[in-house]
């Protein structure tokens, strides 16, 4: 009773700021998972267009349950003419990437939550149960399995015979590609507040770069974890916790020595990957889902489901397409001379290079497509929330 006094006299004294900025931080978070502050405009209807393209559907196949409606990083990856990828109640098939034939499929009995990396010949997945398993590419026959410090969400990095895993504790893991052995870690502190998700890192010659929850990127050496530099390129800002979050939580892109992240709410920026030098920094345009790029120019959809077309060597906006506002998209991928986006109501979207006009839609499923497209050559392979993985292709008609 005494206890139950103290801690209601507590709050009273606090007053009504303290209330205020509760009430700020759960509003916050809230608009963060609907997608965003303005979340409470509905999504924009998809208005009908002559299309400049026909898009076929060359296989479409189920894995498993997918992601479970979770926000996880299982992303499809394709190695040795097979397109990889997992469910979350551990299902991992390997496929033709030509015909969608099941090569061969393999339960892991794990809530797969990251992955799969592959390299050399194996398949590297994480789990929520802070497991980490590689199987055999030909066969998916298990080769080890390691436990970690916690849950995995970052799609594993394997380079020069190390395998990297990030943790949701802020933990880097390097493993021995060939036994899973441990080699070395690395522990970065975890904001208290921060968003749900880590990105993969990148390896660029002897150092691993990695993106953190508190707005910096650190390079280690990949041969045993040692600090080499460390560059803030999202800087916290405003007055209550929610504001101030600039998780890097996207997969990092490199280019020709050029680091290329964007932030939760610390803008998007290019730095050096040699000495963590801040090229440039665009505060204005903020995304969380990922980027990509073709040999000049980045893409990227921010939070409010717009997308964008940066130049790769100032950060300046060159267009902004905004047909699909609060569509809840994934991060863009290059094809060609389009840009390709999935939505919430599984659709794909062809958009011009040029000037970001729709040139072409795809309904794939009724599923939410919020992971990457992977594109491979002509192909793009889409893989949705329920599982549904599609190779498509486009053709002028």
């Amino acid at each position: 009773m005494r206890l139950a006094i103290v801690i209601l006299l507590a709050w009273t004294l606090v007053g009504c700021a303290a209330f205020d900025t509760v009430g700020e931080t759960f509003s916050g978070i809230s608009d963060y998972f609907n997608g965003g502050e303005d979340n409470t405009e509905p999504p924009k209807a998809l208005v009908e267009y002559p299309p400049e393209l026909k898009i076929e559907a060359l296989w479409k196949e189920s894995v498993g349950v997918g992601t479970e409606d979770l926000n996880l990083k299982l992303l499809p990856a394709l190695i040795s003419g097979r397109i990889v990828a997992a469910d979350r109640k551990g299902l991992v098939q390997a496929r033709d990437t030509a015909t969608g034939k099941l090569l061969w499929e393999k339960e892991t009995d794990a809530h797969l939550s990251g992955g799969p990396g592959t390299t050399n010949g194996i398949v590297v997945l994480g789990s929520s149960d802070a497991e980490v398993f590689a199987l055999n590419i030909d066969n998916g026959t298990q080769l080890w399995k390691t436990a970690v410090t916690s849950e995995v969400l970052a799609c594993p990095v394997i380079g020069d015979g190390v395998v990297i895993v990030r943790t949701t504790d802020g933990v880097m893991t390097a493993l021995n590609e060939k036994t899973g052995a441990k080699l070395w870690s690395y522990e970065v502190n975890v904001p208290a507040l921060s968003i749900r998700g880590t990105g993969a890192p990148v390896i660029v010659e002897k150092n691993l770069i990695s993106g953190n929850d508190n707005g910096k990127l650190i390079a280690l050496h990949l041969d045993n974890g040692k600090f080499v530099w460390e560059a803030s390129v999202a800087v916290p800002q405003g007055r209550s916790e929610v504001e101030r979050l600039v998780d890097l939580d996207v997969d990092l892109l490199e280019a020709t020595g050029v680091i290329y992240v964007s932030s939760y709410r610390g803008g998007a920026s290019a730095v050096s990957a040699q000495d963590g030098e801040v090229l440039w920094r665009n505060e204005n345009i903020n995304s969380f889902t990922g980027l990509s790029a073709d040999w000049r120019n980045l893409y990227l959809s921010d939070a409010q489901g717009d997308v964008y077309q940066l130049d790769k060597r100032s950060g300046a906006s060159l267009w902004k397409q905004s047909d699909l506002h609060n569509r809840h998209l994934s991060a863009p991928a290059v094809y060609d001379n389009y840009v390709v986006v999935g939505d919430f109501e599984g659709y794909v979207h062809w958009l011009s290079v040029s000037d970001g006009r729709q040139m072409a839609r795809y309904k794939v499923t009724d599923s939410p497509i919020d992971t990457k497209p992977l594109v491979v050559s002509d192909t793009v392979y889409v893989y949705a929330k329920d599982g549904t993985l599609t190779a498509l292709k486009a053709r002028f008609p």
